[in-house]
């Protein structure tokens, strides 16, 4: 039994890997990327194979770019091990506008697995395997470019084209370089995935035939491409293939898709038809497998039918027919041509993660190499999601708004926080010796023995209390008048003088109480001001930055919309304190100016009837 426990035990630790480890110390950053695959994802079922996964990098998702090498050069790709380096290649690097397209080779992608969980920085993060997570590494200047667009497509993907080769026919990125016929009235623009190719009605694009895109009955073939038209179509073919009387056409009529294969017996087969919607992105994906083709609109299938199970090759058009026919006016992107039938899990996920929504690919905190084990988790350095946050305001060149409205905030906190501490200070000073010189007072005047003028020497004991200054003032104006009437008593004029020169000293007294309260009262009303107006910012420049990557969703919101709240945040944090200060002294100051208030009245009553006449 024991030895059997053992094995158990050396095989767990065999398969586990430490998910906190770090791939290579000479770079300095690294960023986890988790793929969901469940409904709440990618809502794929079943293990995927060689499968290229878009990394879409952008201001929400990403604030380093100033950091990478030129051409990204220092990226680095790594599997959920942290020890295993996939093939990748940059499709479109734009460090001015911050926007990256980065395509990995994932080997294996789990079905129906969620993101990876987060755990304690303190604890290791134990993986079964390192599928559902790859590590984006970068930060050493001294790497070299390591990319390989032949290296990213498994051999399933006979062709690929980004169409990101501005002013000339695209260029296969797979590992096949298959040649293009011919490319005219192509125009290339800003598109769904980096650049892409827009067709004006007299566009056409001509594939060459090759051993490589021919339709084999025994592994099936695939094709699919994103799609937007902004205005229904007059039977525009999307694409087309024609050997003798074979034909495979994809065409829109208005806004319903429409596939069509007529085999070598000349019968035409069709599936179900589908709708576009106009001004949308739509992932279009056509599958012949066991002797059935499958439509699939955004990864759904949209229809089947039976088809005989034959050969097929030839020549293909994109865009029109090949004299230039049935035009088709829409923007096309990532078109890719598989040489075996993809599954329809393959299908699904691409349809879903490389959409402006990206659902499906998570992307966690950054991490530095002090902060490892950290950044995905809690309460370290940048794992915890205020840490986020903290980065991307403070870690963001861009932010300069936030960071000034937090700055202005910080100062204001500070000056508040000096202010309150000062005044209770000063207050607390007041308060104990207005008691000892009131404890004096009562042996003083009636019965005591002494005169009302008896405490006027001891200024240096009583002199921080107010009542005491109003009561010194008191003084001197009763001895002037006694001395000017040599004995004679007080009369009403007197005392309404004396208590004229008294109110006069208390307003003083309440002006020092007072001072420097003004500041906590524009910290209660300026902060968050001031801190909505960086929110208002930040929020105009996260839509500003989401308008130009054309990436709408809530990886890319979430973050900005975070950082622009902090500025409220910073304001609110400004002026809670301060109110609770504020209130709270003010009851302290009141106390005080009616205990001034109360002395006054009752000396003025010993004066009177002490020499009153």
């Amino acid at each position: 039994m024991f030895f059997l426990r053992a094995l158990a035990l050396f095989g767990l630790t065999a398969l586990t890997v430490q998910a906190n480890a770090w791939w290579n110390p000479d770079w300095a950053y690294r960023k986890a990327i988790t793929l969901d695959t469940t409904s709440a994802g990618a809502a794929v079922q079943q293990d995927l194979l060689d499968v290229p996964v878009l990394v879409r990098l952008h201001t929400g998702n990403f604030s380093h770019f100033l950091d990478l090498t030129d051409g990204g050069g220092d990226i680095r790709v790594v599997a959920g091990d942290d020890k295993t380096p996939l093939q990748h290649h940059i499709e479109k690097l734009d460090v001015v506008n911050e926007l990256a397209f980065i395509w990995v080779k994932v080997p294996v992608v789990k079905g129906d697995r969620g993101p990876a969980p987060l755990v304690p920085a303190d604890e290791a993060e134990v993986v079964p395997d390192g599928t559902n997570k790859i590590y984006l590494y970068f930060g050493n200047p001294q790497a070299l470019g390591s990319t390989s667009s032949a290296g990213t497509y498994g051999p399933g993907n006979a062709l690929v084209y980004h169409f990101d080769d501005a002013g000339g026919a695209p260029l296969d990125r797979s590992g096949n370089a298959l040649p293009v016929l011919s490319a005219r009235g192509l125009v290339s623009s800003p598109s769904l995935i980096g650049d892409g190719v827009r067709f004006a009605g007299n566009g056409v694009l001509n594939i060459a035939d090759s051993p490589q895109l021919a339709v084999e009955p025994t592994r099936g073939w695939g094709m699919s491409v994103w799609l937007k038209m902004d205005a229904p179509q007059t039977d525009a073919w999307v694409f087309d293939r024609a050997n003798d009387k074979q034909r495979l056409n994809l065409s829109i009529d208005g806004t319903t898709l429409r596939l069509t294969y007529t085999d070598g017996a000349g019968v035409t087969h069709s599936p179900p038809e589908a709708q576009l919607m106009l001004g949308a992105w739509h992932h279009l994906a056509v599958s012949l497998r066991d002797a059935t083709m499958f439509l699939y609109v955004d990864g759904v299938e949209a229809g089947t039918v039976a088809i005989p199970a034959e050969a097929m090759t030839g020549d293909m058009t994109m865009g029109a027919a090949e004299d230039g026919t049935h035009g088709l006016q829409a923007e096309l992107d990532e078109l890719r041509i598989n040489a075996e039938a993809p599954a329809a899990g393959l299908i699904r996920f691409g349809a879903v993660t490389e959409g402006r929504d990206g659902l499906g690919v998570t992307y966690l905190a950054d991490e530095s190499t002090d902060t490892e084990g950290g950044g995905e988790t809690s309460d370290a350095g940048h794992s915890s999601y205020f840490g986020i946050i903290l980065n991307q305001v403070l870690g963001n060149d861009q932010a300069i708004i936030e960071q000034s409205v937090i700055l202005i905030c910080a100062l204001m906190a500070l000056v508040a926080f000096a202010v309150m501490v000062l005044k209770q200070a000063y207050l607390m000073v007041c308060r104990k010796s207005s008691e000892r010189f009131l404890q004096a007072y009562e042996d003083v005047g009636l019965g005591a023995g002494r005169g009302l003028d008896a405490l006027l020497p001891d200024e240096a004991a009583y002199g921080k209390s107010p009542l005491f200054r109003v009561y010194r003032q008191g003084i001197k104006e009763l001895q002037r008048r006694l001395d000017r009437d040599e004995g004679g008593g007080i009369n009403e004029r007197s005392l309404m003088a004396i208590r004229a020169a008294m109110d006069a000293v208390m307003v003083r007294e309440g002006q020092k109480l007072n001072a420097q309260m003004v500041l906590l009262t524009i910290a209660i009303s300026g902060g968050p001001f001031i801190g909505l107006l960086g929110t208002v910012v930040g929020v105009m420049v996260t839509f500003a930055a989401i308008a130009a990557s054309g990436d709408v969703n809530i990886n890319a919101i979430a973050p900005g919309m975070a950082a622009a709240l902090l500025a409220t945040t910073a304001g609110l944090g400004v002026a809670i304190p301060a109110l609770f200060g504020y209130n709270y002294l003010g009851s302290k100051v009141k106390e005080i100016s009616a205990d001034m208030h109360v002395y006054a009245d009752e000396f003025l009553s010993r004066i009177n009837e002490l020499h009153g006449v």
